[in-house]
């Protein structure tokens, strides 16, 4: 990637943000103002929920990952690659930047089942990821990527992948920052306040308590195994975050 002059940075937006067009507006409005070139990868939860829910599906998640039979899936990428792809696409073209809506195949992301008992939740397959042409194509014609966590694997079939692992993921191929975008403003301890700085040692003592659990769980994981690998720190925050640098949780390792 070293062809892309810009800071690279990888943004994951939260889906319960999709419900929140003032905290979009004013994310996109600083994302035109940015030095970066950001990656945006995105979930869609309420409302893949509530296209399931509308064809008598019931939802159901195990450890915070949904669980993706066949016959869901047709829904899942509706809901995340078109209605709340092309949602995003629209809030980036009101602030005047240009977007492109992919998946993460195009990315250079490939991914394999993860397991039978979450159907076509997708694991990365890492024989079978390298930064794409394309996506340096793209990036050094300053777009906006706009990513929705659908993936496939070389047969052609497509994954339901959790949007933080997504994020990490991207974040580690492009060895880019990673910024994680939720709709609370920082990782919470047990006295229900936000902590600056969270090491590894304390989200075991409080994922053992069961402070941290569910999809915070899952996402902080993700954070700190990039972290890692990335061998930088990982913020977890609110929309503020591009102009408060100080605000949310970093993670250390």
């Amino acid at each position: 990637m070293s062809m892309v002059t810009s800071p690279l940075s990888v943004i994951k937006l939260g889906g319960s943000l999709l419900q929140q067009p003032t905290r979009l507006k004013q994310l996109f409005n600083e994302l035109a103002h940015s030095n970066t070139a950001p990656v945006l990868v995105h979930g869609g939860g309420a409302s893949v929920d509530s296209w399931l829910s509308a064809m008598g599906y019931q939802v159901e998640k195990v450890d915070g990952l949904r669980v993706s039979p066949q016959q869901h899936m047709s829904m899942i990428v509706g809901a995340l690659a078109g209605y709340a792809n092309k949602q995003l696409m629209g809030y980036a073209i009101a602030a005047g930047l240009q977007p492109i809506g992919l998946s993460l195949y195009e990315l250079g992301l490939r991914y394999q089942p993860m397991s039978p008992a979450l159907g076509q939740v997708g694991l990365l397959n890492p024989r079978d990821t390298k930064t794409s042409e394309l996506a340096v194509s793209l990036l050094k014609q300053h777009q906006l990527l706009i990513v929705s966590c659908i993936g496939f694997d070389e047969q052609g079939q497509w994954y339901n992948v959790n949007a933080d692992h997504a994020a990490a993921e991207l974040a580690r191929l492009l060895q880019a920052q990673l910024t994680l975008v939720t709709d609370v403003e920082a990782v919470f301890d047990e006295y229900q306040q936000p902590i600056a700085r969270l090491s590894a040692a304390r989200l075991k003592q409080l994922s053992d308590s069961g402070v941290i659990n569910g999809g915070m769980k899952v996402k902080v994981e993700a954070a700190f195994d990039a972290a890692k690998q990335l061998r930088r720190s990982v913020r977890i925050c609110g929309c503020a975050c591009l102009t408060r640098p100080e605000s949310g949780t970093v993670i250390t390792v």
